[in-house]
């Protein structure tokens, strides 16, 4: 007997441009509510059936920071950091603006890993992925 699964972390739709902005939006605002401070701009992407969320924040480097033999000033190692995005998860889309899969960026191996959403679901709405994401937003 054959049984169809669904696999929420393969396939997808294409994300149409209507959606894109509805849901760029949406994150904005939920983020901006929730997490004001935390970051110092998002940059929302889409690509095919993902929606990838990145985040720029203001780094901590200490005023006495001049390591001998750095390659750059302490200026421009901040400048550095303030430009480098923290990649908080992807999304994936399957045609239901409330229902879409996670993916953590993990840094240990440099990729995005499926994973389940803090309300314990495959799936969620944009925002409750942000919320599960901004685990790397805390101080």
């Amino acid at each position: 007997m054959r049984r169809w699964v669904s696999d929420p972390h393969s396939g997808g739709l294409k994300i149409p441009k209507n959606i894109q902005e509805h849901i760029k939006r949406r994150i904005l605002v939920y983020a901006e509510a929730n997490y004001s401070g935390k970051y110092t701009r998002l940059d929302i992407r889409f690509r095919s059936q993902f929606c990838y969320i990145d985040a720029y924040v203001e780094p901590y480097v200490a005023d006495d920071f001049h390591p001998l033999g750095f390659p750059e000033t302490r200026e421009e190692y901040v400048e550095r950091l303030r430009n480098s995005p923290i990649h908080l998860c992807r999304l994936r889309y399957f045609g239901n603006e409330e229902s879409w899969s996670f993916a953590f960026y993990t840094y240990s191996n440099e990729k995005y890993e499926p994973c389940v959403l803090n309300n314990g679901s495959f799936y969620g709405t944009p925002e409750e992925a942000f919320e599960t994401a901004s685990v790397y937003l805390q101080d």
